[in-house]
């Protein structure tokens, strides 16, 4: 029952509009796929939080690093930066989360906030349209009871919708996926 439910979202809510030839987005479809857009944003801000909580079990946190690795494309990185030396670094996706589930504070609290869409979606010439999703992320390490350490930066998230085929009972079915690309810090600040 579930796969049937499964398949009918897909035929019914990523592929109605278009012809296979055709590589345009209504403005329908547009609005469903921004709605993903900030979805997948969303799923990774609580990925991101449970990841970098120290109370989480090692297994748990390996669970859903592989969850969040499916939201992004192939080679994306992720900014890291702090308010001590100004300085940011660029970590592939994978490296990013074992470095987060193995940071030295006790508690670690990461929330996203004011996401929003900053640019609209322009079709590039490899047929994908490309976005940017500007959020703010405030980042508490805490030792004990103290407060380490604290920042609000600023990151701009690239997001990727490309046309995909899968075959659901033998039947090509093409669709509209989304993914996130590289997370730029733009900012970053003391609290």
């Amino acid at each position: 029952m579930k796969n049937l439910i499964l398949v009918l979202f897909f035929v019914m809510f990523l592929f109605p509009a278009f012809s296979v030839a055709q590589n345009t987005i209504s403005p329908e479809r547009k609005m469903a796929i921004d709605t993903l857009a900030l979805e997948k944003v969303r799923d990774l801000s609580k990925y991101i939080s449970i990841i970098g909580d120290g109370n989480t079990p090692f297994s748990e946190a390996d669970r859903v690093i592989k969850r969040a690795l499916e939201l992004f494309a192939d080679g994306a990185q992720m900014g890291v930066s702090s308010v001590s030396d100004n300085s940011v670094q660029y970590y592939l996706i994978r490296d990013y989360f074992d470095r987060l589930m193995m940071l030295n504070y006790d508690q670690v609290t990461i929330e996203w906030f004011n996401i929003q869409y900053v640019s609209d979606l322009e079709l590039q010439p490899d047929g994908r349209y490309v976005g940017i999703i500007t959020i703010y992320q405030k980042f508490e390490g805490r030792t004990g009871d103290n407060l380490v350490y604290v920042d609000v930066t600023k990151k701009d998230i690239t997001v990727y919708v490309e046309r995909k085929q899968t075959q659901i009972a033998g039947n090509i079915i093409e669709f509209w996926d989304v993914l996130l690309g590289d997370i730029r810090v733009t900012e970053t600040r003391r609290q």
